[in-house]
């Protein structure tokens, strides 16, 4: 991720700042764009999924539901590491598969949580993500000192829920619950200024602003993604 945001800038030019305006407005406008066609189509496959049978197959049969989980983190880590080779059309494309291994895997949460509840806690999520984003955009505050403090409470909270698993502990499910929401607000705001900084020296039109138009809408969706999950441990109701 960092080697192909810093090839970009090193080899930026100075633009004029009406000219840096418009570049920025357009390639955010392609991020939000893509990010919102990615949650659609989770969102989409999730509810079409959790209402048939095949939701209780993935359910009942951990090494189909543990192998999509471990095709989406490679999905992740290849477009992380290949964004500098691939063309723009195949990051479309893996970002798209991304999204909808996604939904098969939250066409579960519809055996968990009534559906009244996923919708609530779904447009809640979309209404906070909205302002903190728009906060990131607009503030002109220097978030890049928080990134790394965000950054090691996510690695934190990855190790402590993994912990949870064996332990289920009641006091540290609902710590991270909290925790969850505090970082995931934190790194749509600081994501989004990085994206905002990006856009800066990005051509949207061109084939390198492609794939950082699709990069940047994977950070934002896992960011709204991960809000949601850990929103909906306060909202959900349960079955």
């Amino acid at each position: 991720m960092d080697n192909f945001n810093n090839q970009q800038y090193v080899h930026a030019r100075p633009v004029e700042k009406d000219r840096t305006n418009e570049m920025v407005r357009r390639f955010m406008l392609a991020v939000y764009n893509w990010m919102t066609l990615g949650l659609g189509l989770t969102a989409i496959v999730a509810f079409g999924v959790g209402r048939t049978s095949l939701v209780n197959i993935i359910l009942n049969t951990p090494g189909l539901f543990w192998g999509i989980i471990i095709v989406q983190f490679l999905v992740v880590i290849g477009m992380s590491a290949l964004m500098n080779k691939i063309p723009s059309i195949v990051a479309i494309g893996l970002f798209f598969l991304y999204a909808l291994l996604t939904g098969v895997t939250f066409s579960i949460l519809f055996l968990i949580y009534t559906e009244s509840s996923i919708a609530f806690t779904f447009f809640t999520c979309a209404a906070m993500f909205g302002g903190i984003s728009i906060f990131g955009y607009i503030t002109k505050i220097d978030l890049t000192a928080i990134g790394g403090f965000l950054m090691m409470g996510l690695f934190g909270l990855i190790i402590a829920s993994v912990v949870n698993i064996f332990l289920h502990s009641s006091t540290i499910y609902w710590i991270t619950s909290y925790a969850g929401v505090i970082i995931f607000v934190g790194l749509t705001a600081w994501d989004t200024q990085r994206i905002k900084k990006m856009g800066m020296f990005m051509d949207s039109s061109s084939e390198d602003g492609k794939k950082a138009a699709i990069f940047g809408a994977l950070m934002l969706y896992l960011d709204f993604v991960n809000l949601f999950l850990y929103l909906l441990r306060f909202m959900g109701s349960k079955k």
